[in-house]
This record gives structure tokens, sequence and C-alpha cells, in this order.
């Protein structure tokens, strides 16, 4: 997707998350909004078997950055959908410009839930980011999306913590826009109201 750029904005973002949580939807959705304000927009998607809960990561690259890679270090924001998966890839995190913004509610493999390997801690996790980039933003994704009307939402409150940050050049209509275009009519008011409550934690802190 491209569109002539009104500013030199150069932006890299990672998103990380497992099958299911709806990840593509919300890459998607940040790149429309994007693209609705003017930018320049480059994204990927690799995922394995996500709709058994297995791997799914992708990206989002602004400005004349026209390669769809974010090389280790050099993400702007690393954007986790599952805590663990966040950690897989906190390479890509840089701590002088790396902001990580994580969903803290896990989705433990088969393999941990039945004993056969173990699940990180969370509070081990959030160290281990916190470290590794400028800023961290943890969020309990799934209880505010469930506090806004559906569990199904976690994806707008991560877009809202995105835009709530106040670094990306992005008006407020842009991201809401995107999300609305992305969601039947049925659950435009929840992932408005689950956009907000990221929006707001982000931006209050």
């Amino acid at each position: 997707m491209t569109k002539s750029a009104p500013t030199a904005v150069r932006k890299r973002i990672f998103i990380a998350g497992v099958g299911g949580q709806g990840s593509i939807t919300a890459t998607i959705a940040i790149g429309e909004a994007f693209l609705a304000a003017g930018y320049n927009v480059v994204t990927s998607e690799l995922h394995g078997m996500a709709q058994r809960g297995g791997l799914v990561q992708s990206t989002v690259v602004v400005g004349d950055l026209y390669a769809a890679t974010v090389p280790d270090g050099a993400a702007d924001v690393l954007l986790g959908f599952e805590p663990a998966e966040a950690l897989r890839f906190v390479a890509k995190a840089h701590s002088e410009r790396t902001v990580v913004i994580t969903n803290t509610r896990p989705v433990v493999p088969m393999s941990a839930a039945q004993g056969g390997t173990r699940y990180p801690p969370i509070e081990a996790i959030k160290s281990s980011l916190e470290a590794a980039a400028l800023r961290l933003v943890a969020v309990d994704a799934v209880a505010l999306a469930t506090a806004a009307g559906t569990p199904k939402a976690i994806g707008a409150v991560l877009v809202g913590a995105l835009a709530g940050l106040g670094v990306l050049p992005v008006g407020h209509d842009c991201w809401t826009g995107a999300l609305i275009a992305r969601a039947p009519a049925r659950f435009h008011d929840a992932n408005i109201a689950a956009f907000d409550a990221g929006f707001e934690i982000t931006r209050s802190r």
C-alpha cells in the first residue's frame, strides 16, 4: 500500500502473537490508518498454524522504508498480543528507541499446559521486556476488551494503546475509521470502546 507521504516519517512496527487473537486484522488496520493519514505503508505477515494457536508475526513499515522487514534493534514499536511471543522477538527492540506494548494475558501452548515445558512467569517476561526497551506498556488487553463489550476486541485495545503514545502522526479518526472498516457492524461500538480504553492507558502514563 503506498501513498505520497506529507513529511519524512519513518516508523517500524513489529507485531507478535498467536493464531486467533486478531493480530493480522490489527496489522491491516494500523497500515490503513497510516495510509488514510497520507503516508507510505508496507505491511507483511508470517504465520504457521494460525488457527491452532501457532505463531503469528507481522510488520508495518511507514515512510520511505520500502522493505517490510524489521531488523533486530530497529523496531520503533514492538506490539505483543501474547507476552511470551513479545519476549520471543525482544531482539527487535532497542533500549534507546523502542516502545514495547504487550498484552499481559498469556495463551499457554499445549506443551506447557500438559507439563512438557514451563511458561515463563509474567513478571519475569515484563522485566526482560522492560530491560530491553526504552519504555514498556503492559496491559491486560483481554480484560479491557471484555469490559468494552467483547474479548475479541483485544486488537482494538492494543491499537488504541499504540495511538495513545502520542508519537505517531495519525489522527483519531484515521485510527477508529480503520478499526471500524475491519469489524462487523455489530462490533463497531465495542471496538471503539476498546480502542478508547487502550488509548487512555498510554496517554495517562
